[in-house]
């Protein structure tokens, strides 16, 4: 495939940034910029059999692979189609039995391998930026990002020596690696629960603002961009790769460990959203600024040690964990404090794994309104907020909040998701049937 480029857009030079990608036409909200298959793509081990493993559409009517019994797909087209990738996995599932286990990105870069090797021209989702020029940043890896890099080339070696021949050296796994962590995708559904990892490279050329203007949602295994402001012809057009949800300080801290750069976007030079979102509780004597300090650095830890703690803690365990964090923090922040809200999705999450729909509901219910503030006014997040609280309130019978949630969760999604997804039809279609 020759160098086609995408109507309404150029990659150009990007003062500070480096590459990067604007429009040469006006785009109006809503409207659908491009779209980009994946170049290569996993499904998440968690959603298998619930979800097809070629074409990513949910349905119940799923068969599984004769032979490794663990991939699923919709029909023979689909497992014929994901046979050249999925062959890379089927022996060694059968062969490591429990013991086959490698990481997602692992897996992810595996597949990614075998496609360089069919594919020797320029490929549908790499029509600005090939996925060879990738930045890796080697140079800036700590010696942390270092050894989980070398786990990860042992684990590549361990799991696909059978499937393949003949492994580009070192070196060569080290960059691609580096690459695919500093560039890669997750797959999230409706709700953003991850549904898999992929690779799309001209979605990648995008740079990054904390006041985006465009968002990015999937439909299937194919990535869309759409406008999330007006963009006029000459405007750069930029994504997000974080969750936009904490302060400045917070947000640069993500970003350099993460892609190895500075923001210097208009939401971080002017911290215009920081005040609220560090919502101090109204108390007859405040807060030390070092009292102040300390609570945040305490939020930070015990976010970090929660994410730790899933892998191994009990349900029960890690929603006490939730409520004493909270407790700790609701004697300096307000509840609308976004280290506050953090611990309260948490604990949203494991009511919902818990199947305690009262107790979601009412995390839920805490969460949503600061959501709209914190957020920009086309969030995924504020949509699927919406949108898991709405389902809750019919599930308990509150037909008339949840009707008004999922409005409101669908007004946000028809312009981030476009009208014609299937997302869109379903929670129109959940609508409907209150009626």
């Amino acid at each position: 495939m020759k160098n086609e480029g995408i109507e309404g857009t150029e990659r150009f030079l990007s003062p500070g940034k480096g590459r990067g990608l604007r429009s040469v036409r006006h785009f109006a909200v809503g409207e659908l910029v491009f779209a980009c298959p994946a170049y290569s793509y996993v499904l998440t081990v968690n959603e298998r059999g619930v979800y097809c493993d070629h074409c990513f559409t949910r349905r119940e009517d799923l068969f599984k692979c004769g032979k490794c019994k663990q991939a699923y797909y919709c029909n023979v087209d689909c497992q014929r189609g994901d046979w050249p990738m999925h062959k890379l996995e089927c022996v060694a599932m059968v062969a490591y039995g429990d013991n086959w286990c490698p990481s997602e990105t692992v897996r992810l870069v595996a597949r990614i391998i075998m496609k360089q090797r069919v594919s020797t021209e320029r490929t549908p989702s790499e029509r600005l930026l090939l996925l060879k020029e990738f930045e890796s940043h080697l140079d800036k890896m700590d010696s942390t990002k270092e050894e989980l890099n070398h786990a990860d080339i042992a684990a590549i070696h361990h799991f696909y020596s059978r499937s393949i021949s003949d492994f580009p050296d070192d070196q060569a796994l080290t960059e691609l690696f580096a690459q695919v962590n500093c560039n890669g995708f997750t797959i999230e559904d409706e709700e953003l629960s991850h549904l898999g990892s992929a690779v799309f490279p001209d979605v990648a050329l995008m740079n990054h603002s904390c006041s985006p203007n465009v968002i990015v949602t999937y439909k299937g295994t194919v990535a869309e961009v759409r406008a999330v402001k007006e963009i006029n012809p000459g405007e750069e057009i930029f994504d997000s790769y974080i969750d936009l949800l904490y302060p400045t300080e917070d947000r640069q801290e993500r970003l350099l460990d993460s892609y190895f750069f500075t923001c210097q976007c208009t939401e971080c030079t002017t911290k215009s959203k920081d005040m609220a979102k560090m919502e101090i509780r109204k108390l007859s004597s405040p807060p030390e600024p070092e009292e102040i300090c300390t609570m945040v650095l305490y939020a930070k830890n015990v976010i970090e040690e929660f994410r730790r703690a899933k892998h191994y803690k009990t349900p029960s365990e890690l929603l006490e964990m939730c409520e004493l964090s909270q407790e700790k923090m609701g004697a300096i922040f307000a509840d609308t404090n976004v280290y506050m809200l953090h611990m309260m999705y948490q604990a949203m999450g494991v009511c919902l794994y818990m199947q305690d729909w009262d107790g979601a509901m009412s995390y839920g219910e805490k969460i949503v309104q600061p959501y709209s503030v914190h957020y920009p006014t086309y969030s995924l997040n504020v949509a699927s907020m919406y949108l898991k609280l709405g389902r809750l309130y019919l599930g308990l019978e509150k037909k008339t909040q949840g009707i008004r949630a999922l409005k409101k969760a669908l007004a946000i999604m028809e312009v981030a998701h476009g009208k014609d997804h299937h997302y869109v039809a379903e929670v129109k279609r959940e609508i409907e049937e209150q009626k």
